[in-house]
């Protein structure tokens, strides 16, 4: 059996995440603690406390997904040991390469605190939009971000399902865009985020980002990882790390990754998560009919 372990970004998060997981295992506050630590937050407490509106900020919120995903990897570690595959969606990318050991807990948390920084810095000073767009083909929905691009960036920026692509750039640009896909009788839902992510307005913080990765080694992951920005399986550190640079300001091929994984033989899927949510993203990207088990730790 070959399992992929798949690791959730932002936008799952609910007041409690993790918590369970810490009740039933009290070793599992180690990871909380470890994030309070490391990024200088009240991780844990935003985790199990909240409130919502201060965990849902980015620059929160990045270091206490990743808190919840490695309590969940040492879970899924334990029941099913090492991945077959790992992969990830957006920050997720970061627990996956904890699950290849391409890097060590400590360090992924040290880097997102640092992304989510950058990343906040760079949107409260460029603000942007994003927008989920339900049922529309690229193909029909590129042109429509060409016309709104007279009002500024926006690109098709997350491939989330064959059914759901999220855009993203410049606020005026994104609900332009957004009118013309209704005018085309599309669906488009607006979300709460803060900056135009996955796109070229994040290039300050990638740019910040380089040199804290300038500073961390990568070791060969002990399973192939699927970064977002290709959507193909590697083994090659150096390509991993660029990877994970070029991921802030370019598209998330979920689709594709997904694609790339049954290609290489996954038979199943595990989301380091306490509730479905990339794993839902995953079913729908699976063929039509397909009996293979897609589940979330719980």
């Amino acid at each position: 059996m070959s399992v992929a372990f798949i690791f959730p970004g932002q936008g799952g998060q609910f007041v409690g995440q993790g918590q369970a997981w810490v009740q039933k295992d009290p070793s599992l506050m180690e990871v909380f603690k470890m994030a309070d630590d490391i990024s200088g937050r009240p991780i844990s407490k935003l985790c199990f406390e909240g409130p919502a509106e201060d965990l849902s900020k980015t620059i929160n919120l990045q270091p206490a997904v990743l808190a919840v995903s490695l309590a969940a990897l040492r879970l899924m570690k334990a029941a099913s040991g090492k991945p077959s595959f790992t992969a990830g969606h957006s920050l997720g990318e970061f627990g996956a390469l904890c699950a290849a050991e391409v890097i060590d807990e400590n360090t992924a948390m040290a880097l997102v605190t640092k992304r989510a920084a950058l990343m906040d810095a760079n949107a409260a000073k460029i603000p942007g939009a994003m927008m989920a767009v339900i049922g529309m083909p690229a193909e029909e929905l590129e042109p429509i971000c060409e016309l709104a691009r007279n009002e500024g960036v926006v690109i098709m920026a997350n491939f989330n399902t064959p059914e759901q692509i999220v855009i993203s750039g410049e606020a005026r640009a994104v609900t332009a865009a957004g009118k013309y896909i209704k005018m085309k009788n599309g669906r488009a839902i607006a979300l709460p985020v803060s900056g135009g992510f996955h796109s070229q307005l994040m290039a300050e913080a990638a740019e910040g980002f380089a040199a804290e990765l300038e500073k961390v080694e990568f070791q060969n992951p002990v399973c192939p990882v699927v970064p977002n920005g290709t959507g193909i399986l590697t083994s090659d550190p150096a390509e991993i790390k660029k990877q994970l640079l070029t991921q802030i300001t370019s598209p998330v091929l979920w689709t594709k990754t997904v694609e790339s994984l049954l290609e290489a033989g996954a038979t199943s899927f595990v989301e380091a998560w306490p509730k479905a949510y990339l794993g839902s993203m995953v079913k729908k990207c699976l063929p039509k009919g397909s009996e293979i088990p897609v589940t979330f730790q719980q």
